[in-house]
Parts: C-alpha cells; sequence; structure tokens
C-alpha cells in the first residue's frame, strides 16, 4: 500500500546555485519528509503528504538562494512506494536538457572574507567559491551541472573539501568548483617564454609590482584574458594602446573597491548596487572632474567604464596594488581573445610584460558585459560574463515546436537557441568577418548545442546575402530583414504577445539589408513578429567608397551636400571638405560607382560630426564619431535653436527632408555645442512626428525602437520626450545594436513557423 504525498516540479535557474541545500535545509526546518534532486527538467521535490507543504511552497516562491530564479512551479500528487523517514538530497537523474545554464557570478561576501582573512585555510586562495558565486557557464562541459561535467574534473577534492561539497548545511554543499589550496588549481607568473617566475601569492605581488612600475600584465580569468596596466598613469595606458593598436577606442576600468567610485565617476546608490551584483558588469558613469584616472583612459568622451573585481583573483591583485587598473580584452588587434596559456604567451608577445596564469582551463568565452544606468533603468549594451546564458522566455503565443537556431549578425555578433518557449542568447563575439573570431563563435554553437542537449531542425539567418555569419545548411533556413530583426528583438524582450499585432517601429542604425536589396539605417517601419512593411524614414544617401564611408566621416558629408546643399562650396563650413580629395569622389557619385546608396542614421551622425570637426578623419573604433558629437552635444542641451526635420510625403513613403534640415542648420551661426544639440534634438523630433503620423494613419498607440544608433543618451531621451503620449517600448535588458539581432530572428522564426508548411524557406515583409 502506497503512502500520498507530492510530487513539486521547479524549473528555472534552479542547478549550481545552492537550491537542492536550499531546499533541504527547509524541508528540516519545517519537519517534512521526502527528497530533492536534479534532474534534465530542472529540480524534482517529492514529500510526504502533510499540512506544513503549503508554507514550504510559499518559502519556495518567495525566499530562493540568492543565483536562483523560479521560472515556473507546479504541483502533481505522488504515491510513494514506502514512506520516507527522513529528507535526503538524491542523486541526480540523467536525461534530455531542460533546466537553465547559471551565469558565472561575482564572488560573494562570505568567500571574500575568508580570502582576506588571515587565519583562514583558503586565505590568499585565487579560486575560493561557494554555491553563491564562482564560475558556472565558463567551464560546464556538460549538463546536468555535476563536477565530472566541468573543467574543474581534473583537480580531486582533498578531505576538507569533501567534507564540504558532501555537507547539506555547508554553503559549499555540490558547488562544483569547490577547491582550495591544497587541492585547487595553482597561479603562477611567467614571462614571455613561459619560464614561471612566482607561485600563489608571490605571484601576485610579481605581477602587482610589474603593474605599479608601469608595465602590462596579461591576466587569465574566468571567460578569457585581460591586459592590465595602472589607470592612473598616462604613459603605461598610452604603451598599452600603441602595443595593442587601440589609438582611442574607451578602455575599462576596475577600481580597488566601492569606495573609489565617488573618485572616478559619480557617487549613486543605484549605481553601487549594480556594480556590487552578482553579474558585476561594466557600468557606464560620468567622469568625476578631479578622478585620478588619466586623459588616455577614455579620450575626448564624458563616460568612463568602471567596474569592481569580480573573482577572488582580481580582489587580491586590486589589494596588492590599491590603484584603478586598466582592464581590456586580452587579444591583439582584429584577433578573438585568448582562451588558453598558450594562446595568451603566443597572441600576446610584444603586448604584455608579464602573463598573470593559472592551470584551470576556459571552456567557454565571457566578454565582460557593458551596461549603463537611464532614466529608465538598466540599459545592457554589451550582454556576456554575468548575464549569460540566462535565458529569455518567450513572449505568450511564440514557442518552437523544434529547436531553431539564429545566427545574429556581421558584427557585435551574438546568436540565438531556442527550445519549447526559452531563447538562450550566447555570450557577444564581435566581428565575424575575422576567421578566428568566427571560428571561436562555431565551437560555442556546437558547445550550445551539445550543452543543451538538441540539433536545431531550422536555421534563421541575416537576408543579407554577403553576410560571413550566414550557413548554408541542408536544413531549412529562414531569412529576416536586419531591421525586422531589431524591431522583434525589442518587442521579446517586452514580453509582446503574438497576438497583440504590429506596432510602429522606428529602426536607427548604421546600415542593414532592407527590402528588395535596399540598404537601410533609418526607418519606419509597420511591423509585427510575422511581417514588417516599410512606411519611410530617411532618404537613402550614397556611401562614396562604399565600406570606407563607415571609417571616414567626410565622405558622407560630401554625398549629404552634393544631395542637399547645392551651394555648399560657398558655406563657410566648406573648409571642412575642401581639403579633401572631394572632386574624384564626388565624380564616382554622380556616376555610381562604388557608392551605393543607404537611408543611414549612423552616417548622418558622422556626417555631422565631420563638419564641426569633432571626429578624426579616419575613426579608430565604430561609434566614436557618434560618441564625440553627443559629448559636444551635452554641452548645450535643451537650448532653443530653429533647426527642424519635417516630414514630406512621397509616393513611397514619408520622408524626413534633409534638405530643409540642412538648409537651416547651416544657416543658424551658434556655437559648435549648440548646433550638436539642435541635430540630435531635430532628429528626435523628425522621427518623432513621424511615428505619430503614422499611429494615426493606423490607429495604433505602440512605438518599439531599436538598432545599434540608440545607444545615444541623450537620442534615446529626446526620442521618449518627443514620442509621449505613444506607450514606447525602449532596449533595455536585450542589447538595441546588432548583439540583440539573433533574439529578433529568432522570434519572428517562431512566428513564421506557427502556421507554415515543413521546409518553408521565406523572406520577410508585407507586399
Amino acid at each position: 500500500m502506497s503512502d500520498s504525498g507530492v510530487s513539486v516540479r521547479v524549473s528555472g535557474k534552479v542547478q549550481g546555485v545552492g537550491f537542492r541545500p536550499f531546499v533541504w535545509q527547509l524541508a528540516r526546518r519545517l519537519r517534512l519528509r521526502g527528497e530533492v534532486c536534479n534532474d534534465s527538467a530542472g529540480v524534482e521535490i517529492r514529500l510526504l503528504q502533510s499540512a506544513a507543504i503549503p508554507l514550504f511552497i510559499e518559502r519556495l516562491r518567495h525566499e530562493p538562494p540568492p543565483l536562483a530564479r523560479i521560472d515556473s512551479l507546479s504541483v502533481q500528487p505522488y504515491a510513494w512506494p514506502s514512506p520516507p523517514q527522513d529528507f535526503i538530497i538524491a542523486e541526480t537523474r540523467q536525461g534530455r536538457m531542460m533546466t537553465q545554464v547559471a551565469p558565472d557570478a561575482a564572488t560573494c561576501p562570505d568567500c571574500l572574507e575568508e580570502v582576506l582573512h588571515a587565519g583562514n585555510r583558503r586565505s590568499g586562495y585565487a579560486f575560493t567559491n561557494c554555491t553563491h558565486c564562482g564560475p558556472r557557464f565558463t567551464l560546464i562541459r556538460t549538463m546536468p551541472y555535476d563536477r565530472s561535467g566541468t573543467s574543474m574534473a581534473a583537480f580531486r577534492l582533498c578531505p576538507a573539501c569533501r567534507r564540504e561539497y558532501q555537507d547539506p548545511a555547508d554553503r559549499r554543499f555540490h558547488a562544483q568548483p569547490v577547491a582550495c589550496p591544497h587541492c585547487g588549481p595553482q597561479l603562477f607568473a611567467t614571462g614571455q617564454d613561459g619560464t614561471t617566475l612566482a607561485r600563489e601569492s608571490a605571484a601576485i605581488d610579481y605581477a602587482a609590482a610589474a603593474l605599479l612600475a608601469g608595465k602590462i600584465v596579461a591576466i587569465k580569468g574566468l571567460g578569457g584574458f585581460h591586459l592590465a596596466c595602472d589607470a592612473t598613469q598616462q604613459q603605461a595606458v598610452m604603451r598599452l594602446r600603441q602595443r595593442k593598436r587601440r589609438p582611442a577606442k574607451p578602455l575599462a576600468v576596475m577600481l580597488p573597491d566601492i569606495s573609489w567610485l565617488a573618485r572616478c565617476g559619480r557617487r549613486d546608490r543605484a549605481l553601487q548596487a549594480l556594480m556590487l551584483s552578482a553579474a558585476a558588469p561594466i557600468v557606464l558613469t560620468e567622469k568625476n572632474a578631479t578622478s585620478p584616472l588619466c586623459a588616455a583612459v577614455a579620450p575626448g568622451l564624458d563616460e568612463t567604464g568602471l567596474m569592481l573585481p569580480f573573482t577572488p583573483l582580481h580582489h587580491l591583485l586590486m589589494q596588492a596594488c590599491r590603484v584603478p587598473l586598466v582592464m581590456t580584452s586580452g587579444n591583439g588587434a582584429d584577433r578573438a581573445p585568448a582562451l588558453t596559456n598558450e594562446e595568451a604567451l603566443s597572441q600576446l608577445a610584444g603586448i604584455a610584460d608579464i602573463w598573470l596564469l593559472h592551470d584551470r582551463d576556459i571552456i567557454q568565452r565571457a566578454d565582460d558585459s557593458l551596461v549603463r544606468l537611464g532614466p529608465q533603468g538598466l540599459e545592457i549594451l554589451r550582454r556576456a560574463r554575468g548575464y549569460v546564458p540566462d535565458a529569455v522566455t518567450l513572449p505568450p503565443g511564440l514557442t518552437a515546436r523544434s529547436p531553431l537556431l539564429a545566427m545574429g549578425g556581421d558584427l557585435k555578433n551574438t546568436f540565438c537557441l531556442v527550445q519549447g518557449d526559452r531563447a538562450m542568447l550566447s555570450t557577444h563575439f564581435g566581428s565575424l568577418a575575422n576567421s578566428d573570431i568566427a571560428c571561436q563563435r562555431q565551437q560555442a554553437v556546437i558547445h550550445f548545442q551539445q550543452l543543451y542537449n538538441c540539433t536545431p531542425a531550422t536555421i534563421v539567418q541575416d537576408a543579407h546575402p554577403a553576410y560571413v555569419g550566414s550557413q548554408q545548411s541542408e536544413r531549412p533556413v529562414l531569412e529576416v530583414l536586419h531591421h525586422h530583426a531589431h524591431i522583434a528583438a525589442c518587442l521579446a524582450e517586452h514580453r509582446w504577445p503574438l497576438a497583440h499585432g504590429p506596432v510602429i517601429g522606428l529602426a536607427l542604425d548604421g546600415l542593414g539589408y532592407g527590402e528588395n536589396g535596399a540598404l537601410w539605417g533609418g526607418e519606419c517601419l509597420l511591423a509585427d513578429y510575422h511581417r514588417c512593411q516599410h512606411l519611410g524614414g530617411l532618404p537613402a544617401v550614397a556611401l562614396p567608397g562604399g565600406d570606407r564611408a563607415a571609417r571616414e566621416p567626410w565622405r558622407n558629408l560630401l554625398a549629404h551636400w552634393l544631395a542637399f546643399v547645392p551651394d555648399w562650396q560657398q558655406r563657410p563650413e566648406s573648409k571642412a571638405l575642401l581639403g579633401k580629395p572631394w572632386q574624384p569622389l564626388a565624380r564616382a557619385v554622380a556616376a555610381g560607382v562604388n557608392s551605393p546608396l543607404a537611408s543611414s542614421c549612423g552616417r548622418l551622425f558622422d556626417a555631422i560630426a565631420a563638419v564641426l570637426g569633432c571626429a578624426p578623419a579616419v575613426l579608430s573604433w565604430e561609434g566614436e564619431a557618434a560618441c564625440r558629437l553627443e559629448v559636444l552635444a551635452r554641452q548645450a542641451a535643451d537650448i532653443a535653436h530653429p533647426v527642424t526635420l519635417p516630414l514630406r510625403h512621397t509616393a513611397t513613403g514619408t520622408r524626413l527632408d534633409l534638405a530643409v534640415f540642412w538648409q537651416q542648420w547651416l544657416d543658424w551661426q551658434a556655437a559648435p555645442a549648440a548646433r550638436a544639440f539642435a541635430f540630435h534634438d531635430a532628429l528626435a523630433r523628425g522621427f518623432a512626428a513621424l511615428a505619430h503620423y503614422h499611429a494615426g494613419q493606423t490607429g495604433l498607440d505602440t512605438v518599439a525602437a531599436g538598432g545599434g544608433v540608440l545607444q545615444s543618451r541623450l537620442l534615446r531621451q529626446l526620442l521618449q520626450r518627443y514620442l509621449s503620449p505613444l506607450h514606447v517600448l525602449m532596449p533595455q535588458h536585450i542589447p538595441a545594436g546588432d548583439g540583440g539581432l539573433a533574439l529578433g530572428q529568432a522570434v519572428i522564426a517562431c512566428a513564421r513557423l506557427h502556421n507554415a508548411a515543413p521546409h518553408t524557406v521565406t523572406r520577410d515583409c508585407y507586399d
């Protein structure tokens, strides 16, 4: 005769986060009998019937461990073959992977105290962790999450660590990376030839002395390497820039502790909480006028990317240095980040002076995440360490009947694997034009499929025929327009239900493949998850020299003036062009030679930056001109001006009239900062007017935005202001730029496959 009870099924982020010992302790306190175990679907809890079960479930929902997240919880009757006498943690059950992989988490306060306490057995140990912190995603080979399936399998637990690992009352119970100086990974410093110079705490001291002396140190972290130098020494930072061939792109800075935030940025409780969170991202914050950081960290910009130590190794190094350190990606120019000791010693030769290494393998790359706190809260610009691979639950009405893989774009690449109603967005990879980055991305695609135990039935990719990230596949391939994917990603992030239908979409970007082969970048769309219809936007302007126009802003200025300012040579601003070789380019534009037309918002920013002289002749990083232009504009924010970007209705849609804009803007002889603000303001007013017009025409009241141009703080704020009272959806937790494309592609594919015939190959647009 069986005894009655219940089975509680919990799914979400519940493995590798201390969930089972939490359940064990809670059940013991409530005097419940039964068991808890991990399996491929998450966690199952079986309980013998008791009056305390409702209280148990309530606390389960509302008091989970710090790193856990419950997505669903269901309760079903369960018949016990024989009544349990106690509550136990049962062995993991194997099966098809359905649970989530936890991201890496920054060192928790308890572990940090042990590392910094002289009397603790883990004092000074660079790989201390517990169920509340430490590596997860970057060391997992297979699921379920057990030590044998991680890069810690090579390190056999000593008796003391094994006792902690096996004790449900200990916070290290089944913490798979658990280790100590006697049984875990070892730290060492080397020179370029690989010769060991120092070990363990002496290696930390050796590296710290080198950094304080102005040298560059390569540091092996969780998901890759950093190149570090003293952020207060201008000469050291310039040496790093010269060796890495990174002349102007801003560098991230690691602070010794949170007390340094007020000295280098601004004092803000929300900012502090974000930096101290388990994700521990790089946070963009306004520069402090008295900051000790040297000017070379972020030249010409008014923001600095700051972060805190997120592993014991970084904490120990910062304690030894006691100064902020530049922490930039450990790779050479146009190379994928190094992941192994051998790659680092080879690739970073000629850049680093010292290597701080260890003997634990990095299984998965994970760059540092980059975020900003805005008026609407957290805005993720690069989603990686600390956030990946947290699953995104698809909006109501969307699900993948069979697994699919969305490949993303060629720049700021991420990919997205979808199973059922969950989308797993990968870490940031960057430009796939670099073959070794493309190779790393492909290895990660294979790893994701193995990790989640699924083979995609459908491949989803950008419609651009020349994208290197696109795949030739025997499986069905769905092609999605670039800017449709931007809008769909925003809708998916805000859980816009499939049944709610279309919205007005504003896609503000550099460049993307549009309908009929057009190159888009500043568009107003009528869009839902199925299709998009082009309603208007910026007029198409030539890109003189093709791809070179994205690197040389003056080329875009020439193209705009040739199209909209017939008397440009008689204007005082013409000096921005007359010293350039503009005549042959003008002839090429007139003849349509290597000058494709594109309605690019990003290239319009470049043109304005060129005429105001706030951008170099040749850009060294994407977005440099726009960022410098925004810095200038913010110096005159909200100044009154006469500049407009009015609507002009044509047979092919409603366009923003750049001829009127340029005439008014050039005629208004104001200070550069005022003119920079007038541009941002007129652009925001123009696109808001376009959205309001089409909202009135269609009866819709929701606007969704997307595209990399929305990473401009000023433009986002102005758009929010002028789009009122429409309901506005802005990218927040999924990057506005190409890092969010894969999610948009994935949800579009789910919608289109919902009623599609098998093996359909489609493109997307309203007829």
